[in-house]
């Protein structure tokens, strides 16, 4: 496995959706592979929700980020994706991936320093939307040199933000990949997320998001991924990693015991999230994903209107047989909007029984399907 380093891209201000501005701003990337002299063999890539700039390779340190940079991080996220031959060939394409603004593996976001008072933004941090996040890598790509890009990629929320880049820079790019992903959020999402960020909010130790001189809200973001756990992977898989899993997680309970290694095993799944990532990161993000609609995001008033400039792109839509995070039917949509407004796409499902997170888990399973589609 290839050693790689995180790089660090600094630009003066972003004004966000909200009409705030976000000033400096500073990205953490990671670059594959590399870009020919015609700068048009370029993929950009689009983390999960709590992933991060480091999707493939080997990554022992990111400066900056601290105790959350675990070996849960360090090897590429996309790995099993990413490379010579692989689904995204590193022989043909320069991949580019970068951690969000709002994250905490590099980018600017809630436990940078706010320059204006010398301490980290916390609870002052800025509420980002996905368009936020998509403008804020146009300067990253002027940048490196690239006009357009090849692909734009993406799985999961980074599927969203794939569409959000491809709807509204369609100049910039010609080949769409958004895999297990939505139109917009639905109910459920919205509930889940709610749940999700007052979790997080009613942890006594949040303080407003103003807790990095203090002790960090780690049982409010432990039982906030215990509540999204359960849709990234199938019950089938929970069942079977459960009993699988042989130590027991210790007693926080007062009244309650844990009785059983399904209790044990979620109990460790959120254990595991508090020991790479932020509270403040986590809700910016989920809130962010509540506010995504792509009408609503970006102005259109019907779907014509919004894929009225696309009609040069070519897109592959994939789905997850049993994905409960985001249903299939969310991706058949896409698909059939797409269509009935002119632009080419072709639809792949993969028979999986791992839910949400066979994307990051069973490569051939996607490979042939994004090579294709990728074929210049």
């Amino acid at each position: 496995m290839e050693n790689v380093e995180t790089k660090f891209f600094e630009y003066d201000s972003l004004t966000l959706r909200t009409g705030e501005t976000l000033s400096p701003v500073t990205l953490a990337y990671e670059t594959y592979g590399e870009l020919n002299e015609a700068k048009d063999n370029a993929i950009l890539l689009f983390h999960a929700l709590t992933g991060s700039q480091h999707a493939a390779g080997f990554n022992p340190d990111v400066p900056g980020v601290g105790e959350h940079w675990n070996s849960e991080c360090q090897t590429g996220w996309w790995e099993d994706f990413i490379g010579p031959g692989k689904a995204l060939d590193t022989d043909r394409f320069f991949v580019v991936c970068a951690n969000y603004i709002g994250g905490c593996y590099g980018s600017t976001g809630p436990s940078s320093i706010n320059p204006a008072t010398g301490k980290p933004y916390g609870g002052s941090f800025p509420h980002i939307q996905f368009g936020d996040i998509v403008d804020s890598q146009i300067p990253l790509l002027d940048h490196l040199g690239i006009g357009k890009l090849h692909a734009v990629v993406g799985a999961s929320l980074g599927g969203n933000l794939t569409l959000n880049f491809a709807v509204r820079y369609p100049e910039r790019v010609d080949h769409v990949i958004p895999i297990a992903c939505g139109l917009a959020s639905t109910i459920l999402t919205h509930a889940h997320n709610l749940e999700q960020i007052l979790a997080i909010e009613n942890d006594p130790n949040f303080c407003d998001g103003n807790y990095y001189d203090g002790v960090p809200p780690v049982r409010g973001l432990a039982l906030a991924r215990m509540i999204s756990h359960k849709t990234f992977v199938s019950l089938h898989v929970i069942e079977q990693r459960a009993h699988d899993r042989f130590e027991q997680e210790h007693d926080e309970f007062s009244w309650y015991k844990i009785r059983s290694p399904l209790e044990s095993f979620l109990l460790h799944q959120g254990r595991k999230l508090v020991k790479r990532f932020d509270a403040n990161s986590y809700i910016q993000l989920v809130a962010a994903w509540s506010k995504y609609d792509l009408l609503e995001n970006t102005g259109a008033k019907t779907y014509a209107a919004l894929f009225a400039p696309c009609r040069h792109q070519k897109y592959l839509v994939i789905s997850i047989d049993d994905d409960v995070c985001f249903y299939p039917d969310e991706q058949r949509e896409i698909r059939d909007r797409l269509i009935e407004n002119g632009i080419e796409c072709e639809y792949h499902n993969v028979p999986s029984d791992k839910g949400h997170d066979s994307f990051l888990l069973e490569p051939d399973l996607y490979t042939d399907a994004i090579r294709n589609a990728l074929a210049i």
